[in-house]
């Protein structure tokens, strides 16, 4: 059974429940039957004998007694047979008074001298069919004096029965067709989409992420796992996109510097430049590959669960000013001022290092695209449990499209921006993975035009 596709057993169950219910409504209406009907007819029988009983009693065996036999006879569909000898209750069938079956048996003829009521079924000694009867015992002066039979062969009592069988047969076998009907649509309204989300897997499985499940207007679980399903798969494509998108990025980074040294160092070979010159360029180039497979190393460590964070108290402010007094003769070569505002009360919890590379990267890219004579604001405020360091530029800001996306890898503002323009383009990745370990919040406020704010919110306790 284990091995059965999940359609086969659902249509298996349905065809069992279908045979249960067809096999349990069969038992039930000969149950009815059995307890009901003839229950009904055995009850009638022994009521018109007893009534029979009664007028023995109070007019003995004479001819009112025999009218009364009569009318009851004529009036219902048993037979009716009167003995008077106690002697003959033993012997006798009503329909073959010659046969060698007898009437009753001894047990029964015991219960009718104890003046119980005799219920009896038992099949017709010539006929095929049973024979339903009833004996009522008759006395007189305290004695057993004779009995009154009351029979009816059981066809007879069939007969109302057979009259609704085909009715009855014809319902079953429509409750049964309705049964498959509704499993046929509960399979495809349940075992279609799973089996197509099994397909989709498959297909996801061997790196096709394209692939959806066509969802219509349904709000219940099925329909929320096709549309969480359908939303795996799209972050899966937009996984792989990145991947992509990153390993062709890599490629480049690397390729280029790569081609500069083997470029200058052909040409010092064969001197077409001197090889100072060339060694220089050369040098330059290997520190720009070491910082960025450096950069590479550093971000795959930060994106691990396992990369340990240095947690101590760290006097923010402090940290601050220690990496604006290492941006000051720079800022004094471009002519760009550094406000700070900071609270030298604020102090929080975390990686020192690594907070430090976060505040050295950030007024690094605000020095850079900062035009001379413009200022850069620094400002540091304790709001509620949390550290609120704000740095303000006057740059040429970043368009409201690319702002969501300035954090990811090799992002380029400007996609035609050249090597000597920025860095290795992982550093506000590297960022950001800084600012997660720390549970903190990283927030670009820019339009192209109006400069950029850079907003990091820090818990003061991690």
């Amino acid at each position: 059974m284990t091995r059965l596709s999940i359609k086969t057993k659902v249509w298996a169950t349905v065809f069992a429940v279908a045979l249960f219910f067809l096999g349990a409504g069969v038992m039930l209406t000969f149950y009815l039957y059995e307890r009901l009907y003839l229950d009904k007819q055995i009850e009638l029988f022994v009521r018109q004998g007893e009534e029979l009983a009664e007028t023995y009693q109070t007019s003995g065996n004479s001819e009112a007694f025999a009218e009364r036999i009569d009318w009851v006879t004529e009036s219902t569909a048993a037979d009716i047979l009167f003995t008077a000898d106690p002697m003959l209750l033993g012997g006798g069938s009503p329909f073959d008074p010659y046969s060698n079956e007898t009437l009753i048996t001894f047990e029964e003829r015991q219960q009718l001298l104890n003046g119980e009521t005799v219920v009896m079924i038992r099949p017709h000694p010539r006929f095929q069919q049973d024979i339903l009867g009833v004996a009522i015992p008759l006395f007189h002066d305290g004695h057993l004096a004779g009995s009154i039979f009351l029979t009816n062969p059981l066809s007879e009592v069939h007969e109302p029965f057979l009259a609704i069988r085909d009715t009855l047969v014809i319902g079953m076998l429509v409750f049964f067709l309705l049964i498959l009907f509704l499993g046929r649509r509960i399979t495809n309204a349940f075992v279609a989409p799973l089996l197509e989300m099994k397909q989709i897997a498959g297909r996801m499985a061997g790196g096709d992420f394209s692939q959806r499940i066509a969802i219509e207007a349904r709000k219940d679980e099925l329909g929320q796992l096709a549309q969480s399903f359908n939303t795996l798969s799209t972050s899966l494509e937009e996984v792989e996109m990145k991947r992509r998108e990153f390993l062709a990025n890599v490629s480049h980074e690397l390729r280029t510097p790569l081609s500069y040294m083997k470029g200058y160092a052909e040409a010092v070979e064969e001197s077409v430049i001197e090889p100072k010159k060339g060694l220089t360029i050369i040098q330059n180039e290997a520190n720009r590959l070491e910082r960025l497979v450096n950069d590479l190393l550093d971000l795959a460590q930060l994106e691990g669960e396992s990369y340990p964070m240095k947690l101590e108290p760290i006097a923010f402010a402090q940290l601050i000013n220690d990496v604006v007094e290492a941006f000051e003769v720079i800022s004094e070569q471009r002519s760009v001022t550094i406000k700070r505002q900071l609270d030298e009360d604020c102090i929080i919890s975390g990686d020192s290092d690594r907070l430090e590379q976060v505040v050295r990267n950030l007024l690094d890219n605000a020095l850079r695209y900062s035009p001379p004579h413009e200022t850069i604001d620094v400002t540091l405020a304790v709001r509620g449990a949390s550290a609120e360091l704000t740095i303000s530029d006057n740059g040429p800001g970043i368009p409201k499209q690319d702002v969501p996306h300035v954090t990811e890898r090799f992002y380029r503002v400007n996609k035609a921006r050249t090597r000597k323009d920025g860095g290795t383009g992982l550093g506000l990745a590297i960022v950001a993975q800084i600012v997660k370990k720390h549970r903190g919040e990283l927030e670009f406020v820019s339009g192209e035009g109006a400069g950029t704010i850079v907003r990091l919110v820090l818990p003061l306790e991690m």
